[in-house]
């Protein structure tokens, strides 16, 4: 699962190195934050469902790490859909691909340098071998568009599905 994760990670970098030297205001580069959206939403889906509650079952202090990250993810979204309603020429796009690309680092550096190492040493390898399994396959069933009203992370159950109302 870390290595799928992971590899989600570096896609999204070379995502972000091609947004960075398109020209603003661009069709190109209009296209290339679509399709930096479409692999963030996938990934945050396959992480709500496999990695989080990983995270609370195996890792100390768990339940916080997976609060603070879905938190993080929340926000992510919210600037994902804020850059949907945006028309690609305006200054306001810009600023929200900077703002996407400065989170997105963020977190993805403390997942890689802090979250994964933890996880990493305490679950089973056999068991991230099996998630990794269901990350890849989740990946081709996620949705592709942000959903930023989805409820907080105390209404997210341990294998990541909501229980108060089904999916919108």
């Amino acid at each position: 699962m870390i290595q799928e994760l992971t590899a989600d990670h570096q896609r999204v970098r070379r995502l972000f190195d091609r947004i960075r030297s398109a020209e603003p205001g661009s069709a190109t580069r209009g296209e290339l934050v679509e399709q930096v959206g479409i692999e963030l939403v996938r990934h945050a889906t396959v992480e709500r469902e496999y990695l989080y509650p990983t995270v609370r079952d195996h890792v100390a202090e768990g339940s916080q790490w997976a609060a603070k990250e879905l938190a993080e993810h929340a926000e992510i979204e919210e600037i994902l859909q804020a850059l949907q309603d945006s028309e690609r020429d305006q200054k306001t796009f810009d600023q929200l691909v900077l703002q996407l690309v400065t989170r997105v680092t963020a977190h993805m550096r403390e997942e890689e340098q802090l979250l994964f190492p933890r996880l990493q040493a305490v679950c089973p390898a056999d068991l991230l071998e099996q998630l990794g399994g269901k990350v890849r396959h989740g990946k081709t069933t996620a949705p592709t568009r942000p959903r930023p009203q989805l409820p907080p992370a105390e209404q997210v159950g341990r294998s990541g599905t909501r229980h108060d109302r089904p999916d919108p």
